[in-house]
């Protein structure tokens, strides 16, 4: 299994899902280009095709074909651009996806905004800076994602925004994402899919997964009730139970264990 963090993220938001799955499946969780503490860059840049094009050089270079590609908000639109793209042929699953451009100003002004500040050669020092001030990153994912972390998780955020690398790689990557594009080819993805949203989710509409679920040819929709946008860390086994029986759902479908 394939697993693909959102924006702003890392390897590390994985930190209890990945032993839950890797019980009975070898789990390939990789940095984005751009975020962590990789460094270089695609040639495509920090576009969702060139992150995705990155993604698929990765698995070749590991001579890696996965079973089952998981991506969490934007990774899921990652999995789906590899799908596209004719990267993988594997069932994805979705957890909180962001995958459909959403409604209203604010969304609209993000790209523009994040390629302002993006230019701004400060800014990514700034935010770092920022972050480092005790409570403020506990704040910021409270206020923007509506999930409560623990304690442990929270020390990796604040590593992670504190670093101004990994920064100015989030709003490149934010100024140069366009789902438009992506939404419009929902309609022939051939891989089937399982996207899993949850109703207290302050970063991605409900209604939008809603609306990708019904253009999607093969796909099942889960809610979960309570959970915010980093659903995977506050509930890791909940998570791993749906994750693991579509597995399963979809290895007896196919005739053959991998």
């Amino acid at each position: 299994v394939l697993l693909l963090h959102g924006t702003g993220a890392s390897t590390h938001s994985w930190r209890d899902l990945m032993p839950l799955l890797a019980r009975t499946m070898t789990v390939i969780a990789p940095d984005l280009p751009g975020h962590g503490f990789t460094s270089g860059r695609p040639a495509g840049g920090l576009t969702l095709d060139g992150i995705a094009a990155a993604v698929g050089d990765l698995m070749e270079g590991l001579e890696c074909r996965p079973h089952l590609v998981v991506g969490h908000s934007a990774g899921a639109a990652i999995a789906m651009q590899c799908a596209l793209g004719g990267r993988s042929s594997a069932p994805i699953v979705g957890l909180n996806p962001a995958i459909m451009p959403f409604a209203g100003l604010a969304a609209q002004l993000a790209p523009a905004l994040a390629r302002v500040l993006f230019l701004n050669p400060l800014m990514p020092r700034i935010f770092a800076r920022t972050a480092r001030v005790p409570g403020q990153t506990a704040q910021f994912l409270r206020r923007s994602t509506g999930s409560q972390i623990d304690a442990v998780g929270l020390r990796c955020y604040e590593t992670l925004f504190g670093n101004a690398a990994h920064c100015r790689g989030v709003l490149e990557m934010m100024a140069n994402w366009d789902l438009a594009a992506l939404s419009r080819s929902l309609p022939q993805m051939a891989n089937p899919l399982l996207l899993i949203h949850s109703e207290g989710d302050r970063a991605i509409p409900l209604d939008s997964v809603r609306q990708a679920a019904s253009l999607l040819p093969d796909c099942r929709l889960e809610i979960l009730a309570r959970l915010g946008h980093l659903t995977h860390e506050e509930d890791p086994q909940q998570v791993a139970r749906l994750i693991l029986a579509y597995a399963q759902d979809h290895i007896q479908r196919e005739g053959a264990a991998p």
